[in-house]
């Protein structure tokens, strides 16, 4: 039997992905034991899971050391992998924002100075609204930047935005709706084809019982 392989995201959204292979009856349980294992096996189903940190998954899938796996779509927009988007998981819904200092007017700047680290996202968008802006990479805090000066606002995920709330900071712009994807290898999907639409066929029918 062909072995597939599924990167799943480590943390608490991969382990709502977990569930959903679970109750779609590829079950994997000794992924649920106490210990510091990276890959589980479940030989009856021909299936074998491995935990990789989120923004990760996408490179497993894309170079084919994963046959499927689970990324959200901040990462397929942000580094376009050459991989099939199968499904909306429905799961880590999120937007990406632009956010600033409450009393920041963007009218009065000429050059919109921003700070992220999804340069490809913040670009797209502003370049479609004819914005000219100064794009400042970060790779994390990114909440410091106007609060510093180091920018006047910035374009981050925003989930409950308690985070911006706390350093003074509010949402100015909602403009892009993130969840969680079911992706797949290309060539995967051309000679495992059929075990692949089994999952994403019974991982559908879970997003639709749970909506």
């Amino acid at each position: 039997m062909k072995m597939l392989n599924i990167a799943l995201p480590k943390g608490r959204l991969g382990e709502k992905v977990y569930s959903m292979f679970e109750n779609s009856g590829y079950e994997c349980p000794s992924i649920k034991e106490n210990n510091r294992k990276l890959i589980f096996e479940n030989q009856e189903k021909g299936i074998r899971f491995f935990w990789v940190k989120p923004s990760d998954v996408s490179i497993y899938v894309e170079r084919g050391a994963a046959d499927i796996g689970v990324a959200g779509k901040d990462i397929l927009l942000e580094y376009k992998p050459n991989v099939y988007e199968l499904l909306d998981l429905n799961l880590g819904k999120c937007h990406m924002c632009v956010a600033a200092k409450k009393e920041f007017c963007e009218e009065d700047v000429k050059v919109l100075k921003v700070a992220t680290k999804f340069t490809e996202i913040t670009t797209d968008y502003y370049s479609k609204l004819g914005r000219d802006i100064d794009i400042i990479k970060l790779n994390g805090s990114i909440e410091l930047a106007p609060i510093l000066g180091l920018s006047d606002v910035i374009v981050d995920i925003v989930e409950t935005g308690t985070t911006l709330k706390e350093n003074n900071l509010e949402v100015k712009t909602k403009f892009l709706p993130i969840s969680a994807r079911l992706i797949a290898n290309k060539s995967s999907f051309k000679f495992k084809c059929k075990e692949i639409e089994n999952i994403a066929n019974a991982m559908k029918e879970q997003v639709e019982k749970n909506d």
